[in-house]
């Protein structure tokens, strides 16, 4: 009896270091964003298509437009979808009835629930748009017992992304911390995303560490390119991308978060309207992200484990404010080809 036990311990064992050697081993989905702030974009249908046949299985969307959502709905396509952050201060001063409400009217009706995989509650509201502060905690726990009362909070998970701003320093890596006066919100955020499994979403864009820090940053460092290695303890950092990335984390360990898994929620390179904004650079940059994501290369703190990732833009912007390379993250044309040779598998 002793030796039966003894072998089906192993066997558990077993299966369960291959379940976790097969989810590493398994390839990082690579999503886009479908921003819609331009006045000449194709009909949503239109989009979706180019989105299946160019193989993207993981699509963010920055609000519930049930115009946007309807041609998603059966096609297996997983969506990210955000909740505006002027939407916040209804949604945390009511309760979770009426979240679920909210819920079901702007989301549910229109694409059914086993395709989403993220809500994102705000989009840099942490320092970017102070007014909405207070109400993004309320808010997600509102979302999150909504979801909690009809089965789907471990399906959907909940989360809010965060501008690389958020860190009041972030080189090197290792020496990495948050804002001194968003703690307190941020902290609360950080317990309920340890709590419910959950990621914490960054918006990570080297291009614009490199323009307002060319004293600093090198081109060749933002575009996965560079010879020259940073050596930041016991670890190496050859590229930008995984600088930040590894920035967040080591700033969660300061607090006491350091489990918490990362997803890049915006990611991309312009193509014109700035200094380097080019097509080549812009495929040297998307392209070594999807590589990575594909090969589950990870970050020097966190090898072997794929970063997901979501590349920003499907579509220029051309109602976009701002720089005028803020117009230009498209990686496709309105009329559907690329604005460079990006593959997604």
């Amino acid at each position: 009896m002793k030796h039966d036990t003894k072998n089906i311990l192993q066997l558990f064992i077993s299966l369960q270091t291959f379940g976790l050697l097969f989810q590493l081993s398994a390839a990082i989905p690579i999503g886009i964003c479908y921003g819609r702030v331009a006045n000449n974009l194709p009909p949503p249908s239109d989009a979706v298509n180019l989105i299946k046949t160019n193989g993207i299985s993981s699509v963010r969307l920055f609000n519930p437009n049930p115009e946007s959502l309807k041609p998603f709905s059966g096609t297996g396509i997983q969506l990210t979808i955000g909740v505006p952050n002027e939407e916040l201060p209804s949604i945390a001063t009511s309760n979770a009835t009426a979240a679920q409400e909210w819920l079901q009217s702007n989301i549910f009706a229109h694409v059914p629930a086993d395709q989403i995989r993220y809500i994102v509650v705000g989009n840099e509201v942490f320092l970017k748009d102070p007014f909405y502060t207070p109400h993004v905690i309320p808010a997600i726990s509102n979302i999150y017992e909504a979801l909690k009362s009809i089965g789907l909070s471990e399906k959907i998970k909940i989360s809010s992304a965060q501008a690389a701003s958020i860190l009041s320093n972030s080189y090197p890596p290792s020496s990495s911390y948050f804002d001194p006066n968003i703690l307190t919100d941020l902290n609360r955020l950080l317990q309920f995303l340890r709590d419910t499994s959950s990621p914490l979403m960054v918006n990570v864009y080297p291009y614009f560490s490199y323009i307002n820090n060319r004293e600093f940053v090198s081109l060749d460092s933002a575009l996965f390119r560079s010879g020259n290695s940073l050596h930041d303890q016991d670890l190496v950092y050859d590229n930008l991308f995984d600088q930040t990335v590894d920035a967040f984390i080591y700033a969660m360990e300061r607090e006491g978060y350091g489990e918490i898994p990362v997803v890049v929620t915006e990611t991309g390179w312009p193509t014109e309207g700035g200094e380097a904004a080019s097509g080549e650079n812009a495929l040297c940059y998307n392209g070594n992200v999807v590589k990575r994501g594909l090969d589950n290369v990870g970050t020097p703190k966190r090898p072997g484990i794929g970063v997901e990732v979501f590349l920003f833009d499907l579509f220029d912007e051309d109602e976009k404010n701002g720089n005028e390379f803020e117009k230009h993250f498209g990686i496709f044309g309105v009329n559907g080809v690329k604005a460079y040779d990006l593959n997604f598998q």
